[in-house]
């Protein structure tokens, strides 16, 4: 079931991205008087269409794309039989280059405009829920996982300042913006001491990992139990919702993670362990595992509600309030992807770790649908789609606006053999592209 939400989500996401992609085109190009002749999202084989005027609409069985197919252009059908008849004067070659230049640029000005719009839609309707940085640092500094502690960062570290400015919330940490920093680097209290972590120039690699997922920040909390598991030492001994673990093994201990460590250190096959009940301490010892290779007391720890609510800040923003906020988010995120692209062409980042394709989108989707996050996923792939289709490569619209350009600034138009020689070149590096993507994926799941 998780599996399906996945696969509709990302499909109703990727179908309403190219719907609005090609109507960028189509619009544009019957403004200027062009022919439409087809409209189709998705590739063939075609499943249904219907004909309004000169241009079928169609819905096609592959949902990885889709296009417009423009009277008298070379694109990705590779139809030249019209050209080498005498130009039509509603056919896309006849004319002029800069209306030619504003149909190529439709799509990719539709998909910026939606990224902007869905930004704006979510800080409108949404708002911002966030975590206190203060409040995370007064409540015994950040939980670290395998991630933080791979760069030098430790479990009880305050962090006070990202590249040397202050910050408000725990989710600036986790920002793109401060991952992909160029010469990074976070402050921290450590012992009555400041320091500096440097980030990783490729840390955005190991962060964003499936199996590290949870692995690099977190707040600390209690080790408050609210449900066992069963067969487990706290079934065993009756542990109840709401007792408290105070101390491991003659350890005092104040939060969860100090329980965790204590228990996965423990030597020999039992553990000894104190608990808080009602005002009472409650001593346990000598209790056997029930799996000595899995070191566990087998509870899990209530969430700590007075904590979030003390630590969460709300925010809600007025019409007035989101349009520029919500435009200045979008264009932000474009700029990061342009930022994390250019390092993945200067090596910096290994390809293999930074692209996904549709598994890997499917999977950022969740088992769950989240209105929430469809819309914003859905927001920065519109934008992602913006980017990569302006690239200028032979076969995207890139690659046209990068020869109308040739043609505008050199009064040259090239020649229609080279426009389709280059349309077939583009073609076949976008499917070993694809190709690429795809068992890139396949790899990362299997692996």
């Amino acid at each position: 079931m998780d599996a399906m939400i996945m696969i509709a989500q990302l499909l109703l996401s990727l179908s309403i991205l190219v719907a609005v992609h090609e109507m960028g085109h189509l619009l544009a190009a019957k403004y200027f008087g062009m022919r439409v002749e087809q409209f189709s999202i998705g590739f063939p084989p075609k499943i249904w269409s219907f004909r309004k005027g000169e241009t079928e609409y169609a819905l096609s069985a592959i949902p990885l794309g889709g296009y417009v197919k423009i009277s008298g252009m070379i694109d990705e059908s590779l139809d030249t039989e019209t050209l080498s008849k005498e130009p039509q004067p509603w056919e896309f070659r006849s004319k002029p280059a800069w209306q030619r230049l504003i149909v190529m640029l439709g799509g990719i000005f539709v998909n910026v405009i939606v990224g902007i719009l869905i930004f704006i839609g979510i800080t409108y309707f949404i708002g911002d829920s966030n975590l206190l940085k203060d409040a995370i640092n007064q409540n015994g500094g950040f939980h670290v996982g395998p991630v933080g502690e791979s760069i030098g960062l430790k479990t009880g570290d305050k962090i006070v300042a990202i590249n040397g400015q202050n910050y408000d919330y725990f989710q600036d940490l986790l920002k793109a913006q401060t991952l992909l920093s160029t010469n990074g680097y976070l402050t921290v209290e450590r012992d009555g001491q400041r320091m500096d972590i440097a980030i990783p120039a490729d840390f955005i690699q190991n962060f964003n990992r499936k199996e590290n997922a949870g692995a690099f920040l977190w707040y600390r909390f209690e080790p408050v139990v609210d449900d066992v598991a069963e067969g487990s030492i706290a079934e065993q001994v009756g542990l109840k919702r709401g007792d408290k673990i105070v101390e491991v093994n003659g350890n005092p201990v104040t939060y969860f993670d100090e329980v965790y460590d204590h228990v996965k250190g423990t030597q020999g096959s039992s553990i000894s362990f104190k608990i808080e009940r009602d005002g009472q301490i409650l001593a346990f010892d000598n209790q056997a595992f029930a799996n000595p290779d899995k070191k566990e007391i087998g509870f899990r720890p209530a969430k700590p509600e007075a904590f979030l609510e003390a630590a969460s800040e709300n925010i809600t923003y007025s019409l007035a309030q989101s349009i520029p906020l919500g435009t200045e988010r979008a264009f932000s995120t474009l700029f990061v992807q342009i930022k994390a692209f250019g390092k993945v062409i200067s090596g910096v980042l290994k390809p293999t770790e930074s692209i996904s394709g549709p598994i890997g989108i499917a999977q950022a989707f969740g088992g769950e649908w989240d209105w929430a996050r469809f819309w914003s996923l859905t927001g920065v792939l519109s934008l992602v789609l913006a980017f990569m289709n302006l690239l200028p490569i032979p076969a995207l619209d890139g690659g046209h606006v990068m020869f109308l350009s040739y043609e505008m600034i050199s009064r040259r138009k090239p020649s229609d053999k080279f426009l389709e020689a280059a349309q077939k070149v583009g073609m076949v590096f976008l499917l070993a592209l694809m190709v690429f993507i795809f068992a890139n994926d396949i790899i990362k799941v299997v692996f």
